[in-house]
């Protein structure tokens, strides 16, 4: 099994929106894979119910199968389109896997 770890800044206003309204959407989107993406275990995209001073705004606890269902969630279509938004709503993104 392989935990895949995500966690992003998001800008206090893009595309038109705000920060906790594209929180929200992202956090849909992603919830939105589950059932999707073949080989996903877990799928947790979690948005903290307060702010510490070294949070981040969104983050995600997933797990796959195996390395090579999350290499195939990398590249899956309906992913892409997902990191595809983040990619304009966020200010900064950190990521961890590691096997389990």
């Amino acid at each position: 099994m392989i935990k895949h770890i995500v966690m992003w800044n998001f800008a206090d206003e893009a595309e038109g929106a705000d920060k906790a309204t594209n929180l929200q959407l992202v956090r849909e989107a992603l919830l939105g894979l589950t059932g999707v993406v073949p080989g996903i275990i877990t799928l947790e995209p979690v948005i903290p119910s307060e702010e510490f001073e070294h949070s981040y705004d969104l983050v995600l606890y997933s797990e796959f199968e195996s390395a090579e269902a999350l290499k195939a969630y990398a590249v899956h279509p309906d992913h892409v389109a997902v990191a595809g938004l983040i990619g304009k709503l966020r200010t900064s993104r950190v990521c961890v896997d590691y096997e389990a």
